[in-house]
């Protein structure tokens, strides 16, 4: 077979051709339904390569998506005051987390993304109907960023659980995109920062990840050019049931 090795990783050309895949089915998801980027791509990944691998390779999208957001739609300082429990808590759990999951045979690694997406799905699939008040919040914030902050310690995906808390918050739309970037790259910048100190996010994964918003790019503009073409609610079903069968195949690889 040929082998194509990038220094530092051994990968051959079915596993870059998988990459490839993922990385443009997950801007597609991003360009359709404004968020999914790491929720599809990371699983996808997981599938071919180590899952810690997977989540050093979607940094650079990661980040350069979410620090534009956050820019393009703004945050107040009143805002980022709000979510600063949320957001410590966050940071603090990631980095507490991320040790153990470079720790844990790939096995359960795999379990756990499996784990992850799944509670993604669920949460996706059904909407729970529910006011938080201002005293309910102060207590709620921390647990939720704390929560959040094991999930992505294990699989980088900390986004469920906090759309579904933050949609339940009531904000404006430009409110609630730019307080989701600004709690994402809270989340981010521990993730990646400790992968970085113990020697899983280097010069080669980074360069790799660069490369990967060439995909990711083709993937955003095909997800633009769908997003008034087709059934918002079909997409949205299509996609779940492709994160269960992702979810299954990880739990047997």
């Amino acid at each position: 077979m040929i082998e194509w090795a990038p220094p530092g990783l051994n990968w051959n050309l079915i596993t870059a051709a998988t990459a490839t895949v993922a990385f443009v089915a997950g801007g597609t998801v991003k360009g359709t339904l404004g968020v999914g980027l790491p929720l599809v791509t990371v699983p996808m990944l997981s599938l071919a390569i180590p899952v810690p691998l997977a989540i050093s390779l979607v940094v650079v999208p990661v980040l350069a998506s979410n620090i534009w957001q956050a820019v393009d739609s703004g945050i107040s300082v009143s805002g980022a005051k709000r979510f600063a429990s949320l957001s410590v808590a966050l940071m603090v759990t990631t980095l507490l987390t991320v040790p153990l999951t470079l720790a844990m045979p790939e096995r359960v690694l795999n379990a756990l993304v499996a784990a992850a997406v799944i509670l993604a799905v669920v949460l996706m699939s059904i909407r729970v109907k529910v006011v938080i008040s201002e005293r309910q919040e102060r207590i709620a914030s921390p647990v939720i960023g704390a929560v959040s902050g094991v999930m992505g310690g294990v699989s980088s995906l900390t986004g469920p659980i906090i759309i579904s808390y933050v949609m339940a918050l009531k904000l404006g739309r430009e409110e609630f995109v730019g307080s989701m970037s600004v709690i994402y790259l809270a989340g981010a910048i521990p993730l990646y920062g400790s992968f970085i100190a113990y020697g899983r996010l280097g010069l080669t994964e980074l360069l790799l990840s660069a490369a990967a918003m060439i995909p990711v790019a083709l993937g955003l503009a095909m997800g633009r050019a769908l997003r008034g073409r087709l059934n918002e609610a079909w997409f949205r079903w299509v996609l779940l049931i492709f994160l269960c069968i992702i979810a299954v195949a990880l739990l047997f690889r």
